[in-house]
């Protein structure tokens, strides 16, 4: 469903989420129409260096073939319009935060990027979605803020994307929502705070326990969480970045070949598209998705 069509029967549902693990029933996504690599973090500076190529229609087909996994799981996918002087707005993840209240509308640190707070609201406007707040203090990016359970939030600050009064001013609307917040300092090159946490099942977290700090991962275990360890190597290859889909089922990527091979080994259901085009451009399938509605859990 494209941004300019209203989605019907909406008026009774409960936009938004509570945990990165409820049931998954509506996403957003954007077409990578007029992606292409830039020079934006490490891993894409990386790649750039290397000598690779992107390939517009790999990348299409690779898009596509994720589609089609929330498609198979039974999530309804809505899509922004892409807009050609947002190149990085495929990884939809980062214009906006998914809350219990509703989505929160973000303001994107760098320059090629910064446009993206329009498409989202238009969508959200448009599919008749209300938005709960817009970020004004600073820059704050999606991908720095994941909701670990019903009342723990977890944010990330690397500065150059998340700055700290951006970081504050969310943790406050959340804490007036009567959440814990944790406000995480990271290492500016690991981009956002997914690429070292993710939460994929009840008490299931995967962490690159060799950057992330030891009261982060003495945090999730105080919580109860089992941590599956993720090398600083797989991270910077977005090893880390994978997302629930609810009930035991989660869209990794095919080369996040040590991550899926855990999450199988205790039961869970993964979709390993080959996102390859994106990864190395910097973001993987947490990037790539914004959550719209997931069942409560809390």
């Amino acid at each position: 469903m494209s941004a300019t069509e209203k989605i019907p029967g909406t008026e009774s549902i409960e936009w938004g989420s509570d945990s990165e693990y409820g049931l998954l029933r509506d996403v957003l996504l954007c077409p990578p129409d007029n992606f292409r690599w830039l020079p934006t973090s490490v891993i894409s500076k990386g790649t750039l260096e290397s000598g690779r190529s992107y390939d517009a229609e790999l990348a299409a087909a690779q898009h596509r073939e994720m589609v089609q996994a929330y498609d198979q799981a039974g999530v309804q996918v809505h899509l922004l319009e892409p807009d050609p002087a947002l190149p990085y707005q495929v990884f939809a993840r980062d214009s906006s935060v998914a809350t219990p209240a509703g989505p929160i509308v973000t303001q994107l640190a760098q320059p090629w990027r910064r446009g993206e707070y329009a498409p989202v609201i238009r969508f959200c406007q448009e599919a008749g979605i209300p938005i709960h707040r817009m970020a004004t203090a600073g820059t704050l990016e999606g991908g720095d803020v994941v909701i670990v359970e019903p009342g723990k939030l977890l944010i990330g600050n690397g500065e150059e994307r998340t700055d700290t009064k951006a970081a504050a001013q969310l943790g406050v609307w959340f804490e007036e929502l009567g959440w814990e917040v944790r406000i995480e300092p990271i290492p500016s090159h690991f981009v956002h705070i997914d690429v070292l946490v993710s939460i994929l099942a009840p008490k299931l977290a995967a962490v690159c326990t060799e950057v992330a700090s030891t009261g982060l991962v003495a945090w999730l275990h105080d919580a109860g969480f089992e941590i599956l360890d993720v090398s600083v190597a797989d991270a910077f290859g977005l090893g880390v970045n994978a997302i629930s889909l609810g009930e035991d089922r989660v869209i990794s990527t095919k080369r996040s070949e040590r991550l899926n091979e855990q999450l199988r080994a205790l039961g869970l259901t993964v979709f390993d598209p080959d996102l390859e085009m994106f990864t190395l451009g910097g973001g993987g399938a947490h990037c790539l998705a914004q959550p719209l509605r997931r069942e409560r859990v809390g």
